[in-house]
């Protein structure tokens, strides 16, 4: 079994600022380690990111207070914004399917 990606702290995450200046395709993963949904989430995470290696994946751990899952409004974990360039393209929230996640990767 291989192991799962981390979550970025709060003090590894990047700034707002730095998102948005982000290129290219970007996946934004808010959620937390200890999260059912987020882990349950994972395997369908990886397998729609599988054929689409262009996207770049950053798993954000969110939380009260944490500033970039705010700016984004995240309310429920996990919170999949699908990025082009900075700019959010699409959305998905507590995905359960592959399903739930291909349209949204090909909205970019």
């Amino acid at each position: 079994m291989t192991a799962l990606k981390p979550y970025l702290s709060e003090i590894e995450a990047p700034r707002r600022a730095d998102v948005d200046a982000l290129r290219g395709l970007t996946l934004l993963e808010f959620g937390t380690d200890w999260c059912g949904h987020c882990r349950r989430a994972q395997a369908v995470v990886a397998q729609a990111l599988a054929d689409h290696p262009q996207w770049q994946h950053l798993k954000v751990e969110d939380g009260p207070g944490r500033a970039l899952g705010r700016s984004f409004g995240v309310k429920l974990w996990p919170t999949l914004v699908f990025l082009r360039d900075g700019q959010e393209v699409a959305r998905v929230v507590r995905p359960t399917a592959l399903q739930d996640v291909l349209p949204a990767l090909s909205q970019a």
